[in-house]
């Protein structure tokens, strides 16, 4: 990667995370879940839109989970994966951002029709891919169309804004790490919302960044991002924090009153649309 192309990239990813404006790929899928997935229907999807059953290539990455990748490891995911439906499953770890930025370790992106972060610590992800060329090469891959897919830290990385990016733990919403990979702008996005009873930490964030949207998934759950407008798939539910509720006594969404923690809680088959902000009519 150049240093002209590195700067670009740069200014991007900056823009992401500061613009007002929540945008999608414009090409390809996202698919983020909540942590603790096991709905097949969820894998079945991403298999789908990697190419397939029997055709895709998925590419895994469990940097999050730390550095004890063993050949044990891998092998168990490539069975896992493949037992899922995926033709060839590859998987891609490292530590230093140098190697990340090398052509020789992140080519192997460029034949894959997914990739799946794991989860673990999101900010792990943040320290080895952010503006390298396996950053680049994952817009790539949705310019493509493909699927880039994740649960629990690999749902919140794809977000522009890296919640609970703090390396003293997990608990810290506002962290040391503020910035994610950005294939959505202007969003924050948290997980095992319900399971772990964390559906009011997002307004931390919205106080400090009120423009950004939060979207909180709990376990088994996931959004499946077309452009700029996703729909809920798998067991639980999705919060949306965008500073409107829906209001039984007028039937309408109104806007939160100043310092009203209210939410959007939406189950699967709802959709809502990020650019405008505002839940789809007529979505189940």
């Amino acid at each position: 990667m150049t240093k002209l192309t590195l700067t670009i990239l740069c200014a991007l990813f900056t823009f992401s995370l500061f613009s007002q404006t929540t945008e999608g790929p414009k090409n390809g899928h996202l698919i983020i879940a909540g942590g603790a997935l096991k709905d097949a229907n969820v894998y079945a999807k991403i298999i789908e839109l990697a190419g397939g059953e029997g055709k895709a290539h998925i590419v895994v990455i469990p940097t999050a989970g730390g550095n004890n990748v063993t050949p044990e490891v891998i092998q168990s995911l490539e069975n896992q994966w493949k037992g899922y439906g995926a033709a060839k499953v590859s998987v891609l770890h490292t530590t230093d951002p140098k190697e990340a930025n090398t052509e020789a370790f992140s080519k192997v992106i460029d034949e894959a029709g997914g990739v799946y972060f794991l989860g673990g610590r999101q900010w792990r992800l943040a320290d080895s891919y952010l503006n390298t060329k396996v950053h680049e090469k994952l817009f790539n891959l949705l310019k493509r169309d493909g699927v880039i897919a994740g649960s629990s830290a690999g749902a919140t990385i794809q977000g522009s804004y890296l919640a609970r990016g703090d390396t003293k733990g997990s608990n810290i919403m506002i962290g040391d790490h503020e910035v994610g990979l950005g294939f959505i702008s202007n969003i924050a996005i948290d997980q095992h919302t319900l399971a772990r009873n964390r559906q009011f930490d997002m307004f931390e964030i919205l106080g400090k960044y009120p423009k950004l949207l939060g979207v909180a998934l709990d376990e088994n759950t996931a959004m499946l991002v077309s452009g700029n407008e996703f729909e809920v798939i798998g067991q639980s539910y999705i919060m949306i924090y965008d500073g409107t509720h829906w209001d039984q006594t007028s039937s309408k969404y109104e806007a939160n009153a100043v310092g009203e923690h209210k939410f959007h809680v939406l189950r699967a088959g709802r959709k809502y649309d990020m650019a405008e902000r505002k839940v789809v009519r007529g979505s189940r």
